[in-house]
């Protein structure tokens, strides 16, 4: 004699209410941006000497466009014999633009970049 009566198509029924829940949970969370991160890196961009233009050089470093790439502030810094270096800030996505990239695409303006 079955006193409390059969449970087994309550848990069918509870189980696909769970797992119906449990997908729309998911895709919920999928539709969600995930955290973006990001850093902020401060370059200093060494001239070859102090008879570079440092305005063209800042032009140059500036001229650089990448996806996850944001140019802030810069400032030029002495460094001795009137030489000057530019130190320039700049916000990165982490997942695109890492600073080796960053240091190959300036270096690559040969004439004004020392390091």
């Amino acid at each position: 004699i079955d006193l409390f009566g059969s449970d087994e198509e309550e848990d069918e029924e509870a189980a696909k209410v769970r797992e119906e829940r449990l997908r729309q949970y998911a895709e919920k969370k999928a539709k969600k941006p995930g955290i973006v991160a990001k850093s902020s890196i401060l370059l200093d961009v060494k001239p070859w000497d102090d008879e570079t233009d440092m305005g063209q050089l800042e032009e140059r470093v500036r001229s650089i466009r990448m996806d996850g790439l944001l140019w802030g502030a810069s400032k030029l810094v002495p460094v001795g014999y009137g030489i000057r270096k530019l130190q320039i800030q700049c916000v990165v996505e982490d997942e695109k633009v890492g600073t080796d990239i960053l240091e190959e695409e300036i270096t690559k303006f040969e004439d004004y970049v020392s390091s």
